[in-house]
């Protein structure tokens, strides 16, 4: 799809028409060229709208409410342009309304190229409009939007791809096949990946992410990326990412009683780690960006590590297994050792799906964020409540280091308790982080993956994509 400013599109034969709210009972209907509307037939609700036709011409009147947010804008128009594909011909005029910012104009083209997905894969299907190249959406507007729009589209570009790494069945997206992704994706965003295969993590000592994957019969693959900005300084930031790259999750011996066929998204920090490079490098930021994703499969084999295992790791320190399940941290403890021993970056953010009780505590509403420094706190919140990625934090006190606590090795990966999982899995974490200053890490199991109106089955949400990004580009 070309998107391009247009002051007049007389020739367009569809027309879309953001509508803010009024009240049913205004004497002053809404109106648009020579199309009027009794506003006790529509008066701009959010998540409503209408469609007139006339004169050959489709005129859709969408309701986005009286002060919406990103994320609302976002899903209405995602809503529109996955529900309404046949209206849709090559000659799409959108009306911007004069009061609306960059940012709200954004929000909606991201959510006009997120309608184009849909989750048949495998099945034969008709593509989207939106797809065809030769497909044009003009924007109706005096003011140039050109920039917000080349954003708003790599944006959704990056979000599209992880929706597809983490919805593609585990037997298609296995650890080569994100690691062959990422060196894709290097090459043609422009960051580089080096990628560990099973001997190479052998002689580097990455055992605890090793032993995750050993009883699978997919390879592990420690994949590494790395962004530089075009203008490097002695004053350019650095920042790591570390993300979860479990392309499928079978508890291994302590193997999962209910919920596995979704455990093809225990990637999903991971993708967000993918996605993110994406974005960082097509919008050339002007950060430093080195990021690692572990990629392995816990599956049940006899060569699968067991619990009551002790197993080494990159940091030197030894583990106890206390349960195959919590494996997501056992990978996640190598790839921050490794990248805050080898790349030192000013600030470490981990993501991923790592406990259900991150869903019991918050739902599907949030991340849970756990990090000892304010400062990023402050901003991990603030980016999110923007864009409507949302985290709230949850203690790191000591208190809690005695969850994983161990009488035969120097920590265990459980505590073996039936509460504050996922803050004794951050203070799993925290151990490996060599007491980093300004290190975060986001529980995302509960939204991640899930429901909402775009499919009937659970799917990717491509959270931590844009907030990763937006993140770094307000650490700048």
């Amino acid at each position: 799809m070309k998107i391009k400013n247009s002051q007049n599109r007389s020739d367009a034969t569809v027309f879309l028409i953001p509508c803010f709210e009024t009240d049913a009972k205004s004497i002053v209907g809404i109106s648009f060229q020579d199309i009027s509307i009794a506003s006790k037939v529509f008066y701009g609700k959010k998540d409503t709208h209408y469609c007139v036709y006339e004169n050959d011409k489709t005129y859709l009147f969408i309701g986005i409410g009286k002060a919406p947010s990103y994320k609302e804008l976002q899903n209405n128009f995602r809503r529109i342009a996955s529900k309404n594909k046949a209206l849709f011909t090559s000659k799409l005029a959108f009306h911007v309304l004069e009061s609306f910012t960059n940012e709200q104009v954004e929000a909606i083209i991201v959510g006009l190229n997120l309608g184009t997905y849909e989750l048949g894969h495998y099945k034969k299907q008709d593509k989207h409009p939106f797809l065809d190249t030769n497909f044009e959406l003009h924007l109706l507007t005096n003011k140039a939007y050109d920039a917000v729009v080349d954003r708003a589209v790599k944006i959704a570009s990056a979000q599209l791809e992880t929706f597809k790494l983490v919805d593609l069945p585990p037997n298609k997206v296995t650890p080569t096949y994100l690691a062959n992704w990422a060196i894709e994706s290097g090459e043609a965003n422009g960051f580089t990946t080096t990628v560990l295969n099973l001997q190479a993590c052998k002689s580097k000592g990455l055992a605890a992410f090793l032993a995750v994957g050993q009883g699978s019969i997919e390879e592990p693959q420690f994949v590494i990326m790395e962004y530089s900005p075009k203008k490097m300084n002695a004053t350019t930031k650095h920042v790591g990412l570390v993300g979860k790259g479990i392309t499928f999750d079978t508890g291994g011996l302590n193997i999962k009683t209910a919920g596995m066929v979704h455990m093809k998204c225990d990637m999903g920090g991971g993708a967000a780690v993918f996605g993110a490079m994406q974005l960082i490098a097509a919008l050339n930021v002007d950060i430093k960006v080195t990021a690692i994703v572990p990629c392995c499969e816990n599956a049940v084999d006899s060569k699968a590590f067991k619990p009551s295992d002790v197993i080494n790791s990159y940091s030197g320190s030894t583990i106890e297994i206390i349960d195959t399940d919590a494996e997501g941290r056992l990978i996640l403890a190598d790839g921050l050792s490794y990248l805050i021993k080898n790349y030192k970056p000013d600030t470490v953010i981990d993501i991923a799906t790592l406990t259900g009780s991150s869903v019991g505590t918050f739902g599907y509403e949030c991340a849970a964020l756990f990090s000892k420094n304010s400062i990023l706190t402050a901003l991990i919140q603030k980016v999110g409540d923007e864009i409507g990625e949302r985290s709230w934090p949850l203690p790191l006190w000591d208190s809690y280091h005695s969850d994983i606590e161990s009488e035969i090795a120097d920590v265990k990966n459980y505590s073996g308790k039936p509460v504050a999982g996922a803050i004794s899995a951050a203070k799993f974490l925290e151990h490996f982080t060599e007491k980093h200053p300004a290190w975060a890490h986001l529980d995302i199991a509960g939204v991640a993956f899930g429901d909402d109106e775009f499919a009937k089955t659970k799917h990717a949400t491509g959270f931590g994509v844009y907030l990763l990004t937006k993140l770094i580009e307000n650490l700048n």
